[in-house]
């Protein structure tokens, strides 16, 4: 789910043209089109020939420039959906603003609720930072019904959503994978892994699909840190503290970031069948040398929202040639009541949900004769003597060795090594930190969901 669907990044509004950026947090995917920091999606509509020379330039500029322009104006962003599952519902909402550096204002004194067909009117929750929330105990979307977001601002600004109608959604029926190949680097090189499909059961009258998956994956750092290095009064005899809770295993998360929609003419089969969810690069990720689960959602979407989505997917497919067809505008279905010439950017997403989780062992794939990714760690082994000058004066010792590794070269020391027969302390081991510590690149929390098949 692409939740802060449309936060905006900056809006600048110029003679002739409009451009737009709309951002999607990390947490939530990106959407990687123009390769804008923080994951934003430029919106262009030309007017003008003039737009087309000052973005030529702009682009060919080495230092990036900032201009400050006029006739600015704050636009409100709505991000919101609703399914049939069994959960609260969050809708954000947030304002446009010219400083791509700053983080969306959020809109946080408003009345937010969703009405629906059958004269219900559901009130949202104020979890401040513009988040409104649904109550799952006494709200839940019902597939057939149809529902209206209703917004009223803190200055009496009023807004709404088209009537939405939530269409049932077919059961994912599997989810399998198979060896393959993707071209990278414009089509010259090839990349090989697994592609990820579903196969989707029969729907009715289903014709507009889309798809968001959440990626979670266990994985092991090469060498954890074992040992506390703990100084003494004398720096030649170091105490070595055994950690008992060595953060070795962990976890990473990552939400879709793909846009994924299909529809399906009159007459072609109503049934999903193989299609493609996500590629993983098995030698490019961890993702796969240990466990792999991908839970993946289906949504049966109306025409509306196909068109919406698929107004990104040509943004998306356009990218930064100036040549290139320009994208379709994206649509919004929220409106203002009090001036009809107000823009609202965002979607009010209305659809049911089907879900499913697929688990992948390392031994599912390491036959398939694929290349596995390899961490870039190595380890550092010192002993004072490694630091020895020819003065010698005063000789280094063990903490020396410790403090230039630690605090002077940022390495994390893990263990020492001892003589076997005589247990003399014989090096230190230093290694990167994040190979040390998989609470630096992941969660030590083990998911709720999660169960260990290895």
């Amino acid at each position: 789910m692409f939740s802060n669907l449309c936060q905006i990044l900056t809006v600048l509004t110029v003679r002739g043209s409009n451009k737009y950026y709309i951002c999607f947090p990390v947490n939530y995917g990106s959407i990687d089109v123009n390769k804008k920091d923080n994951n934003c999606i430029m919106l262009k509509r030309h007017k003008s020939i003039i737009t087309i020379v000052v973005l030529s330039l702009l682009c060919s500029c080495i230092d990036p420039y900032t201009p400050k322009l006029s006739g600015y104006s704050s636009l409100l962003v709505v991000d919101g959906l609703i399914t049939d599952a069994n959960s609260s519902y969050i809708v954000r909402l947030s304002r446009t603003f010219q400083d791509q550096n700053s983080t969306p204002p959020p809109v946080s004194d408003a009345t937010v609720f969703i009405s629906d067909d059958a004269g219900n009117n559901n009130n949202l929750i104020n979890g401040g930072n513009g988040i409104y929330k649904t109550d799952s105990t006494q709200f839940n979307g019902s597939p057939g019904r149809t529902y209206v977001l209703h917004i009223k601002t803190s200055d009496g600004s009023e807004y709404e959503s088209d009537a939405c109608l939530m269409n049932p959604v077919p059961d994912i029926d599997s989810i399998y994978f198979a060896k393959d190949q993707q071209l990278v680097n414009n089509g010259t090189q090839t990349q090989d892994g697994i592609s990820i499909y579903l196969d989707s059961k029969e729907g009715d009258n289903n014709q507009y699909y889309r798809w968001a998956y959440e990626e979670t994956w266990k994985f092991k750092v090469s060498d954890p840190k074992k040992f506390n290095y703990v100084k003494t009064s004398d720096p030649n005899n170091p105490i070595f503290m055994p950690i008992a809770d060595v953060k070795e295993f962990c976890w990473k998360n990552r939400q879709s970031d793909e846009i994924l929609i299909r529809s399906i003419s009159d007459g072609q089969p109503k049934k999903i069948s193989k299609q493609p969810v996500i590629f993983i690069a098995t030698g490019e990720s961890d993702r796969l040398l240990l466990q792999y689960n991908i839970l993946v959602k289906q949504y049966s979407i109306s025409k509306n929202e196909f068109d919406f989505w698929n107004s990104l997917k040509q943004v998306n497919e356009t990218g930064g040639d100036i040549f290139a067809r320009q994208p379709y505008a994206v649509l919004s279905n929220i409106h203002s009541t009090n001036n009809p010439k107000e823009r609202v950017l965002g979607y009010f997403q209305v659809s049911a949900v089907s879900q499913q989780r697929k688990n992948i062992l390392y031994r599912d794939v390491a036959l398939m004769g694929l290349p596995f990714y390899s961490y870039p760690c190595r380890t550092l082994e010192y002993n004072p003597m490694d630091f020895a000058t020819l003065c010698m004066c005063p000789p280094p010792t063990w903490d020396d060795v410790y403090w230039h590794l630690c605090i002077i070269e940022d390495y994390a020391f893990i263990e020492p090594t001892f003589n076997q027969v005589s247990d003399i302390l014989l090096e230190l081991v230093f290694t990167r930190p994040e190979c040390a510590n998989c609470e630096l690149t992941g969660t030590s929390k083990r998911p709720y969901f999660w169960v260990d098949l290895n």
